[in-house]
């Protein structure tokens, strides 16, 4: 995957719209009828090694399951139709994910990322990474200083949109037009919002990944990740690492993810709107400091999210920071009644968490304030529940969390004791 510095990169145009609606792709890509038993679902291949009619002959296109099995193949080419990719490849996690695109980097390599990325990805970059010789730099406006941190070493770009957790936007077709002018790929973790809301190689960049665990399967049942890519020359890279490596997801969670696939368009649909109605009634409440939430026209990116986002749509993530810093914080979380206390997101329940005790504690005080994400900021992943009893629910928790014993009664419930 190594560019030379002095051989620019084209950068691609928005591709052609595909032939059929994200919904139709969403249920019918990857999945061919039985051609044995006629089921119109796919049947799960357990089987961990195929039959050779002579040696070196496989009967079909499988020999181990490592290397390629029927339930991945199909679930691939699914996410490679939505993601408006060519190619597709399937991780046991997406941190796997995350450290094949690394790992194919050559020793000195140097990378540049945004600063507010998920707390597994800093931790990888920042512990891992340079065991192998691979420098990376952080940078909190990546649009307007990515000229001045590209070097002759520079061999790609890491962006998170909206980032994890404060939810910022970054422009992807502005980052990847300064990158390829430079030879370096630019890489978009998509996770937030899924293919359904947005497709980062539309609009430049060259490898597109996501956590299945997140959005794409959305039942919290499956760990998983992905990456996407146009370039045969990519692909073919990162197959090998792939294969080599050995962290594919087994048969029945390529299954499960893929059966997840088929209602991602309706499932973020109602995430979204459900994660607008409770980001504006944050918006309304005495109680909260700031929103962080891209579908709100007060949000600073709000442009660039009309520009990259399927009609303008935020998602279904979104931060906050209550008043009475951290210990507020906490009773907020403890007070839900339907937002479950929990890691990750992106699931059909709602789930809350504090960034700076849970998901990027890892990460020093001093780096996590400088982007954001301070003691008292909360996270929210708004599931497909009823919008109503969603903002019912973090209203209650609102006062019941800042205000504790001064509660009057009949106020959202009485404070417990």
């Amino acid at each position: 995957m190594t560019v030379p510095i002095d051989h620019p990169i084209s950068t691609p145009p928005r591709a052609p719209s595909p032939v059929a609606g994200f919904g139709t792709l969403a249920v019918h890509a990857g999945a061919p009828h039985d051609p044995t038993t006629g089921a119109v679902i796919e049947p799960i291949s357990l089987s961990t090694t195929f039959v050779q009619t002579d040696v070196g002959k496989p009967l079909g296109i499988y020999e181990y399951s490592r290397s390629s099995n029927p339930n991945r193949d199909n679930f691939e080419q699914a996410i490679a139709a939505l993601e408006h990719a060519k190619h597709a490849l399937a991780f046991a996690s997406g941190s796997a994910a995350t450290a094949t695109i690394l790992q194919s980097l050559a020793g000195g390599s140097h990378v540049i990322s945004v600063s507010d990325v998920y707390g597994g990805t800093h931790r990888y970059f920042t512990q891992v990474a340079k065991a192998h010789g691979v420098k990376v730099t952080f940078t909190p406006q990546i649009e307007v200083d990515i000229a001045e941190h590209i070097t002759d070493d520079t061999r790609l770009v890491w962006i998170e949109t909206p980032s994890n957790p404060t939810l910022r936007l970054v422009d992807i077709r502005a980052v990847a037009t300064a990158a390829h002018a430079r030879g370096v790929l630019v890489v978009v973790d998509n996770t937030f919002l899924s293919p359904y809301v947005q497709n980062p190689l539309d609009h430049g960049a060259d490898i597109v990944v996501h956590s299945v665990t997140k959005y794409i399967n959305g039942h919290s049942d499956v760990v998983m990740g992905v990456a996407a890519c146009n370039s045969d020359e990519l692909r073919q890279r990162l197959a090998f690492l792939q294969n080599a490596g050995g962290a594919v997801p087994s048969a029945f969670d390529s299954w499960l993810a893929h059966r997840g696939v088929k209602t991602l368009h309706l499932r973020v649909r109602q995430s979204s709107t459900n994660a607008l109605a409770v980001a504006r009634a944050l918006e309304a409440s005495p109680h909260v400091i700031a929103v962080n939430y891209p579908g709100l026209d007060s949000h600073p990116h709000r442009a660039i999210a009309l520009k990259q986002h399927r009609d303008g749509l935020g998602g279904g993530m979104l931060s906050f920071r209550i008043k009475g810093g951290r210990e507020a914080a906490e009773r907020f979380c403890k007070f839900t009644k339907i937002y479950t206390l929990a890691e990750s997101l992106g699931g059909i329940e709602s789930l809350c968490e504090l960034p700076s005790a849970m998901t990027h504690a890892g990460i020093p005080r001093d780096q996590r304030e400088a982007v954001g994400v301070f003691d008292d900021l909360v996270r929210l992943s708004s599931g497909i529940e009823e919008p109503e009893d969603l903002v019912r629910d973090i209203q209650q928790a609102l006062v019941r969390a800042v205000l504790g014993d001064k509660v009057p009664n009949g106020v959202n419930g009485h404070a417990e004791k």
